[in-house]
């Protein structure tokens, strides 16, 4: 009978989280469309933004737009997902010339300002971006004079649903360091020191991947059986064998690469009829990480709070106490 009951359980939270991630796929299908118009936009427009003195000569004239991002936790990417027919690339350069005011209607006038600030804030996510690549710092100046310009009262907006849109997509966290300058360093999410080769300018974080095996592997009752990932996984189109167009070939990933650098473990499930396999956390997770940093992630995703999860959330707290 408890067993049957974690059973359900586990289950019940996993259903929660593929909620979050089933939205998420919708900001990852943004990327995956813009990423195409970038490699059709031609090498020399890409690999001039790896030099970040360009960006101020034409931040995003040339420049592939990353992706949209949720408005905040709790609301779903496709609210800022353009809706069919509609192409927020398209008009544009006049709409910024010319203002979102000059419609006349007051819904079409909000729905111009919505597209345009969708804009900038898709410049502002290829700009830090870029920054976590070359590893620099940025200041709120800098997003100012290089991609917000003429939206500075949105800049809030614009920067919260950037900042989202980095930590839940891609794992990365915009963090404040000089409060006073408005300075910021992007660093890997829940403490993860996990250090990628991002040289290509077309190459985006994995780290977000990972964040999310780990959180399933919580979810699960700290072990999750091998099906049960790919099963999760594939909500946001991460298959087995199959290349993704952030994440790459995700099954050596998963069973090779992040098990060999210790954030994972990988093993046969014993006594099993025939070859099955379950992941669990590896010693460098455990060393990086805690299991509350990991839950609050998942509940972001999930547009909750961790409490929600009461149980795993006493067990993350029991952690803690214990690590302290």
């Amino acid at each position: 009978m408890p067993h049957r009951r974690h059973h359900h359980q586990h289950r019940s939270q996993r259903r929660r989280l593929q909620e979050g991630l089933q939205a998420q796929r919708e900001v990852q299908g943004l990327v995956g469309a813009q990423a195409a118009r970038a490699q059709e936009e031609g090498a020399a427009a890409s690999s001039s933004t790896v030099i970040p003195g360009t960006l101020e000569e034409g931040p995003a004239a040339a420049t592939p737009s990353p992706p949209r991002s949720p408005q905040r936790a709790s609301s779903s990417p496709t609210d800022l997902a353009p809706t069919p027919g509609q192409h927020s690339n398209e008009g544009s350069s006049n709409q910024e010339e010319e203002g979102p005011s000059t419609s006349q209607d007051p819904a079409d006038r909000g729905s111009l300002l919505r597209e345009a600030l969708q804009e900038k804030m898709s410049d502002l996510v290829y700009f830090l971006l870029l920054k976590y690549r070359i590893k620099e710092p940025i200041t709120k100046a800098e997003m100012l004079n290089i991609v917000i310009k003429d939206y500075e009262d949105h800049f809030p907006e614009i920067f919260r649903e950037a900042s989202d849109c980095m930590q839940l997509v891609f794992g990365v966290d915009v963090k404040e360091v000089d409060p006073a300058g408005h300075s910021y360093i992007l660093v890997t999410s829940v403490g993860l020191t996990y250090n990628e080769e991002l040289n290509d300018v077309q190459s985006m974080p994995k780290v977000g991947l990972l964040i999310i095996v780990l959180g399933l592997i919580f979810l699960e009752g700290n072990c999750a059986p091998e099906e049960v990932i790919w099963e999760v996984l594939g909500l946001i189109g991460v298959h087995a064998g199959r290349e993704h167009f952030i994440y790459g070939e995700p099954q050596r990933l998963i069973t090779h690469d992040w098990v060999q650098e210790g954030y994972l473990e990988y093993r046969r499930v014993p006594n099993s009829d025939r070859a099955r396999y379950e992941f669990l956390w590896g010693p460098r997770a455990h060393a990086e990480t805690t299991k509350m940093k990991v839950l609050e992630y998942v509940a972001k995703i999930s547009g909750s709070d961790p409490r929600s999860f009461p149980l795993l959330y006493e067990e993350a707290l029991r952690d803690e106490e214990e690590g302290a």
